[in-house]
């Protein structure tokens, strides 16, 4: 069958790789794409990740069965709707289900009306209200823009300065809330939950981001700058605890609340010594966790998805031991940097995930802020950590143009 992946990142790269060694598929399509993935799906370059109509278009002239959309902005698109009302069989949930990403207020009153874990939070619409709060509660606290910020609309405050600076940027309105947050401390993991409507298979291994920008989990928020799985130093009952307390009552409480959510759910949860809180919801796979996590998995994709479809049980397969990951960006992401500086990863490029590279003959440049993620396997977290540094060592760029976290994996090598 033909299959479609929507999106050009690093996530849609794992998405696309790992449906092109499917047993089922014959064409794999990338719209857009990026050109790392030419090596094993067909790039549409032509349409964006939020022409509903082009993609639609596109599904119906090449025969395309399924299609899974990677990126939050698709599905905020609406074009799970669309598709699905074209009989394409899509994996990502529609416009009103995806408002448990797009809209923090929204995940938070779901949450709270249900009796989910997570922080404590109020929402403002105005600086001036947000900024008397700050000051009557204190900090640290969690900022948080209401819609969609690619990962980077989040400031963790831990003082009075850094708080009230917060509000100026995040700037709350009437049509653009924030929300502030209880701060929670605790050990963080990442878990993809598989979801239609009731029916939910949680991933039987957790991963662990790194989203801050620098060392020591300094910085500003990021997309993600580096990740590892599985992650083993967190006791296997505190991700049940996940599944039963968080995983299983939030996809009834949709259920309950009308919605028929059908993709995947990425819960962003916490280790708190409360028990296992929410972070975050995402409607889609994390990135860099899909990188790792589906490189891992040893079942074919297709399969995977029309049992999920089916509500049909099964176990997921992962290899043993460990994958890490290690994100190059470009200087000064999160906030401004170049485009165009000449990266050279040939020697490593099987263990690469390509996400903002673009091919110019036989030389790639930067063409966006995260631009490749370098990984390396293990039989342990240390020959894991150790390979994908190893590999990163292997690439050659000018000082300056890139720049990358020398940390990942820190948490799980402490034990």
């Amino acid at each position: 069958m033909n299959v479609a992946v929507i999106g050009g990142g690093g996530r849609e790269y794992a998405l696309a790789k790992k449906l092109a060694q499917s047993t089922r598929s014959d064409i794999v399509y990338a719209i857009p794409g990026n050109d790392g993935m030419k090596e094993f799906a067909v790039t549409v370059p032509e349409l964006s990740e939020t022409d509903c109509r082009g993609i639609g278009d596109f599904c119906l002239d090449n025969d395309i069965q399924w299609v899974v959309i990677g990126p939050e902005a698709s599905l905020e698109a609406g074009l799970a709707d669309h598709l699905e009302e074209l009989g394409v069989d899509v994996f990502g949930p529609k416009k009103h289900e995806a408002k448990i990403e797009c809209s923090k207020a929204f995940a938070k009153d779901i949450m709270k009306r249900y009796g989910i874990p997570t922080a404590s939070h109020r929402m403002f619409t105005d600086q001036d209200s947000a900024r008397d709060y700050i000051n009557e509660t204190g900090a640290p606290v969690v900022l948080k823009k209401d819609g969609l910020a690619a990962g980077k609309g989040v400031i963790v405050a831990m003082d009075m300065a850094e708080a009230l600076a917060g509000i100026e940027i995040l700037k709350p309105e009437q049509d653009a809330p924030v929300v502030i947050e209880e701060f929670l401390e605790g050990e963080e993991f990442s878990l993809m939950v598989l979801v239609n409507g009731p029916y939910t298979h949680s991933f039987e291994i957790m991963a662990q981001d790194h989203k801050r920008a620098y060392d020591g989990d300094t910085g500003p928020n990021t997309g993600g700058m580096g990740v590892y799985a599985p992650v083993h130093h967190i006791d296997e009952s505190l991700r049940q605890e996940a599944v039963d307390k968080i995983v299983e009552p939030m996809a009834q409480a949709m259920v309950d609340e009308g919605l028929d959510y059908f993709g995947v759910l990425y819960l962003g949860a916490i280790v708190t010594r409360d028990g296992v809180k929410v972070i975050e919801f995402n409607a889609r796979f994390g990135d860099p966790e899909a990188q790792v996590l589906l490189d891992l998995m040893e079942d074919d994709f297709i399969d995977v998805l029309e049992k999920v479809k089916a509500k049909e049980p099964f176990s997921l397969n992962f290899r043993d031991g460990y994958k890490a990951g290690v994100m190059l960006a470009s200087g000064g992401y999160p906030a401004a940097y170049e485009k165009g500086c000449e990266v050279d990863f040939s020697t490593v490029r099987a263990d690469c995930a390509v996400s903002g590279l673009k091919q110019s003959g036989d030389a790639w440049r930067t063409d966006g802020g995260r631009v490749l993620l370098v990984t390396g396997e293990g039989r342990t977290i240390e020959e894991a950590v150790d390979a994908a540094y190893s590999n990163v060592a292997q690439i050659t760029f000018t000082e300056g143009d890139l720049f990358y976290r020398q940390d990942i994996g820190g948490r799980a090598l402490k034990g």
